[in-house]
């Protein structure tokens, strides 16, 4: 009777965790399909702030792009290279060990680019200026 009372909490468990994996609103899910028809291995998740966040390779790149609850994009982060930093971003740099980059296009047309310094994700604008620091 024990056996069987814990295989049944044990599928219980099993069943809740299947249940617990994301899946955004219709409404994220179809403006994701719109702006990246050309996703590959996508895997959803929610942010903090309710925001869900969509990571996917496209055309061989790695990209991660967020939207908010309404299916209103937020912005693309997009890997590149250390190299393909702007030069003023790479002279802000300078004495370094990035270990990732990306370029960050946000829905205001502004665009940012993150560098990972021992653990932190360090933001900066096109003219090397430093925006903000945040622990990864």
């Amino acid at each position: 009777m024990k056996k069987l009372i814990f295989l049944f909490v044990l599928g219980l468990g099993a069943s809740a965790m299947a249940c617990a994996q994301k899946t955004p609103p219709k409404a994220v899910s179809d403006a994701f399909t719109q702006k990246f028809s050309k996703a590959e291995e996508l895997k959803w998740s929610q942010e903090k702030n309710g925001d869900w966040e969509a990571e996917f390779e496209q055309d061989e790149v790695e990209l991660s792009a967020n939207f908010n609850i309404a299916g209103q994009w937020i912005e693309t982060e997009t890997e590149i290279k250390v190299a393909d930093l702007p030069a003023a971003v790479r002279t802000a740099l300078q004495g370094k060990k990035v270990k990732e980059a990306a370029k960050i296009m946000r829905a205001d047309g502004t665009t940012v680019y993150e560098a990972e310094v021992k653990g932190k994700d360090m933001l900066f604008d096109d003219s090397g200026k430093l925006l903000s620091e945040e622990k990864d």
